[in-house]
């Protein structure tokens, strides 16, 4: 006879997966975009909070090697969600999460200090509010097709510093707050029965046109010593951040274990950060002698490859109100060499985290997550190799609080 897969009792273990399994390390990835919120049975909502700590360190490439010490800035972000069943074939949801960001400080006697003893830095943060409307159909509502707008904000800052971004050096960026929107789509299928759940999202590019006020003290320098430009310039520049594809899967192996898999596309080779004063002076070059300066000159931040993110998870309820849950996972990274202000060729985890009941309807989860980030080597815009980053690691840490309850309906 085949078991009996109770979907109210594996749903303790539905959400014991690390509170921190979601953040990601490729580009600017962070928050992983995750929307299984909405997917939950019933009413459900959740407030979760996620602490990044990474070790990235390494040398500069110079005949002394100088040492760079952790460039790697502690990093937190929270996400919460609500989604509710407006009857048994709509639902409706809205999440909150921080998807991309940067955090980035050098320090030290090396290539990215300068004289003055200021160091290169990045900061880059993003706020994300999705609302979702799905609809179930087919006769046993098996089926989900599901979508809504986006709002995003973005902000950034940017300081070049040192001998290793040679004309660069003293380069400043600051990136106003801007919001704009795009959307989300995606289809689900569901057998309660056996815990089976699959979905698959897309998510929409999202063009952001905002005003950024740069500082680049060379290109004040007059020919033929320099390009003739202003030192300072106030301009509008386009930040697009990327459209992405997430599949998560469940399926209960007993009626006491889950096993998950999730797989995630973020097409960064698309994405890059073009400043018009940065972008103008590169394309001087050539005329005081510079070779090798495409005709579109440099971006200030680009990557080379595409992000894949896979992770696989067994989860085991071991009572009624606890469940512990496992992850390994592999994440791709953008490309070696990589832009210098997050020098990571993506990553290998593990993953541990449990879920607590305290009532059948609120319960605390609470995980951890260690990665092992890939070797990496750290170039400027004009793709000189500059520096290089070997056996770094780093760790991950979430709680999560949620509450879920059934809905009736005539």
């Amino acid at each position: 006879m085949r078991p009996t897969f109770n979907f109210k009792n594996l749903a303790v273990a539905v959400t014991a997966f690390s509170a921190a399994s979601v953040a990601s390390a490729a580009g600017l990835d962070r928050s992983g975009q995750d929307i299984t919120a909405f997917l939950q049975d019933g009413l459900y909502a959740e407030a979760s909070y996620t602490y990044i700590d990474a070790d990235v360190s390494g040398y500069d490439k110079t005949d002394n090697k100088n040492k760079i010490d952790d460039i790697a800035e502690s990093y937190d972000f929270v996400r919460y969600g609500v989604k509710a069943d407006i009857n048994d074939t709509f639902s409706v949801g809205i999440l909150y999460d921080e998807p991309f960001g940067a955090a980035a400080d050098y320090s030290g006697d090396n290539n990215f200090v300068d004289a003055n003893g200021e160091g290169t830095n990045v900061e880059v943060r993003t706020e994300s509010i999705t609302g979702i409307i799905g609809a179930k159909l087919g006769e046993n509502k098996n089926f989900q097709v599901y979508g809504g707008p986006v709002a995003q904000r973005v902000k950034a800052d940017v300081k070049l510093r040192g001998t290793a971004y040679s004309i660069a050096n003293g380069y400043t960026l600051n990136v106003n707050v801007d919001q704009d929107y795009g959307y989300l789509a995606g289809i689900s299928y569901s057998k309660p029965e056996i815990a089976l759940q699959a979905a698959l999202t897309y998510r929409s590019e999202i063009e952001h046109n905002t005003q950024a006020s740069e500082l680049y003290p060379f290109a004040a320098n007059p020919p033929p010593f320099g390009p003739g430009l202003p030192a300072t310039r106030s301009d509008t520049i386009e930040i697009t951040t990327p459209k992405s594809v997430n599949f998560d899967f469940q399926t209960g192996i007993n009626p006491t274990m889950l096993a998950t898999a999730r797989v995630r596309w973020v097409p960064w080779s698309d994405f890059a950060i073009t400043p018009s004063l940065y972008n103008e002076t590169s394309k001087k070059l050539p005329a005081l002698g510079v070779q090798g300066i495409p005709d579109e000159g440099f971006d200030l931040v680009s990557y080379d490859k595409d992000q894949w993110l896979v992770e696989l998870g067994l989860a085991k309820r071991l009572s009624p109100a606890l469940a512990v849950s496992g992850t390994v996972g592999w994440d791709s990274g953008a490309g070696d060499p990589t832009t210098s202000l997050g020098p990571i060729e993506g990553y290998y985890s593990v993953g541990l985290g449990a879920k607590y009941n305290v009532t059948p309807s609120w319960a605390v989860s609470a995980g951890g997550k260690y990665l092992w980030f890939g070797d990496a080597e750290g170039q400027i815009p004009s793709k000189a190799t500059v520096s290089n980053f070997e056996d770094n690691d780093g760790y991950i840490v979430g709680v999560k609080l949620s509450y879920q309850a059934q809905q009736k309906f005539n």
